[in-house]
């Protein structure tokens, strides 16, 4: 069973999200939930050096700058400038820009060297990347990780027997793919083949579709990855 690909373009897409960005709460707020729980299982300490890739508008940052402490920085990566200034917004209205550093940049071109962070985040964000390009935004997340760091992802999950809302969902997707610009995707393999051992997974339903919050460590030599 194979996955569907993404057919929207990265401009469209940061189009897109620069749009959504002053409303983008009110619609994902169903998403809030299951962002917590990753966080809450990534188990993030004072001191630690974060990484947050797609952002957004800044919930996830915010909460690991809490974590950080003093002493940490919790690094922020996302494709949209709006959502970029939404998030500097909240943490300066919170007293802790100076915990986060953020960036706009794409995943799947990492601009991080390698070994730098204790621990990467990443929560409905993955499955927006095209198929050809998940194992590299995986291996991105491989190379700027320390040996034995932390990786949490929450995604919408592809199952071997979707229910009705899912192909309902995989419909929307096919036909409205500036839109609808995620789909499902098979999150605990994707991880494994990129060379991380899994260490816990969760699965939940969010409206009809299936997700998963999956943490795993960087604990082997070399990651099962293309090049990057």
């Amino acid at each position: 069973m194979t996955i569907s690909h993404v057919k929207r373009p990265k401009e469209a897409a940061r189009a897109n999200y620069d749009r959504l960005s002053r409303w983008y709460d009110w619609f994902a707020f169903s998403e809030r939930k299951y962002r917590n729980l990753g966080l809450a299982k990534l188990h993030v300490c004072t001191g630690e050096q974060v990484l947050d890739v797609g952002f957004g508008t800044g919930h996830s940052v915010l909460a690991l700058a809490k974590c950080v402490g003093d002493e940490g920085l919790v690094t922020g990566l996302d494709l949209s400038p709006q959502m970029m200034r939404r998030t500097a917004e909240r943490l300066h209205a919170t007293g802790l820009s100076y915990r986060a550093d953020l960036y706009v940049g794409d995943a799947a071109q990492m601009p991080f060297t390698p070994n730098s962070f204790d621990a990467v985040f990443m929560s409905f964000t993955l499955e927006l990347f095209d198929t050809p390009e998940i194992p590299v935004v995986l291996a991105h997340c491989w190379r700027v990780l320390r040996e034995n760091g932390r990786l949490c992802i929450v995604s919408l999950l592809k199952e071997s027997k979707p229910g009705y809302a899912v192909r309902l969902y995989e419909w929307m997707h096919e036909k409205l793919p500036t839109v609808v610009d995620c789909r499902p995707i098979f999150v605990s393999k994707a991880i494994r083949d990129a060379g991380f051992s899994v260490t816990a997974e969760l699965k939940l339903p969010m409206w009809g579709l299936p997700v998963a919050i999956v943490c795993a460590e960087k604990t082997r030599g070399d990651a099962i990855s293309p090049d990057i």
